[in-house]
Parts: C-alpha cells; sequence; structure tokens
C-alpha cells in the first residue's frame, strides 16, 4: 500500500504558459499501469498546451471542482463538477478552465508509460494547425528519440514549432 497527500507534493508543470498546479500522483503510488495527475487550474489555464492523442492510452478526466471545457475533433464539451469524460486511445483533446472559478480535476490515463502521443493543434499558438510538411499527414508524433520538433508517423519528416 502507497499513501501520500496531494498538498506534500511539489506542482510539476509541463510548461508554466499555460498551467499552474499540476501533481503527478504515479511515482509517489508507485502504479505500475495507471499515471495519475492532480490539476488545479485558475480561469484561463489548460491541461496540456495542444490538441493531442495518444495512440496506445485512454485518457479520464474527472472534475471535482469547477468545470473544464474539451476541445475534440467534434467540437466542445464541458464538463461539471463530480462529472467524468473518457478519451479512446486515438480521440484527440485538450482541456480548459474557461469559467470564471477554479477547477480541479484527476487525470488518469491507462497504460501509464503511453509514449505514442500525436498533436493536432497548438492552442497556446494561435490555435496553429499541425500536418506534415512532406506528406500533408494532419497531425505529428512527439518524438521519444531525443529529436528535436515533431514527427511524421506516416513519413518520419520532421517539423519544427516555434
Amino acid at each position: 500500500m502507497e499513501h501520500v497527500s496531494i498538498d506534500d507534493l511539489e506542482p510539476d508543470p509541463v510548461e508554466e504558459a499555460y498551467q499552474s498546479d499540476r501533481r503527478v500522483l504515479s511515482d509517489p503510488l508507485d502504479t505500475d499501469h495507471l499515471a495519475i495527475a492532480y490539476y488545479a487550474l485558475e480561469p484561463g489555464e489548460r491541461f496540456s498546451g495542444s490538441v493531442h492523442a495518444h495512440a496506445d492510452q485512454e485518457e479520464v478526466f474527472v472534475v471535482l471542482e469547477g468545470e473544464a471545457t474539451f476541445e475534440t475533433r467534434d467540437g466542445e464539451i464541458v464538463v461539471g463538477q463530480d462529472e467524468v469524460i473518457r478519451f479512446a486511445p486515438g480521440e484527440f483533446q485538450s482541456g480548459r478552465n474557461d469559467a470564471d472559478e477554479a477547477l480541479v480535476a484527476l487525470a488518469l490515463g491507462a497504460p501509464r508509460d503511453g509514449e505514442d502521443v500525436r498533436i493536432d493543434r497548438i492552442p497556446v499558438l494561435d490555435d496553429r494547425d499541425v500536418s506534415c510538411p512532406d506528406c500533408d499527414q494532419d497531425s505529428m508524433r512527439i518524438p521519444t528519440d531525443g529529436r528535436s520538433g515533431l514527427v511524421c508517423p506516416a513519413c518520419d519528416a520532421e517539423l519544427v514549432v516555434e
């Protein structure tokens, strides 16, 4: 058994420009198969900086306080307090706090170490579309091999996002 207090964990923002309080629970709880993150987002802050999909991981968001607005390829979905939303592997989404009050949520992902993340749009860069410059693939993959930029899952071309 593992037991932790969220307040004892240091915030671990992916990029401070769009989120202020993200606390990863997976490592302190020593989970093998489940990724868990706690988010406390002020109005205007985001869960992530891009519309993305995990090719091999499903994600579930549990809204504990406030409401989250998720962008998908099919439009926007608002998830309120005590509501839950699931994104299957391959479904594009990005969440944010569009409300006037704070948002507190848990993000759960399985399997834990899903590494194939595809980027569709980057809202924090004026909603820029991301597609392959060589073959027009409509999404790019975040590389796991040390390359900078994004990599096309179809032809392996690179795209540098500035």
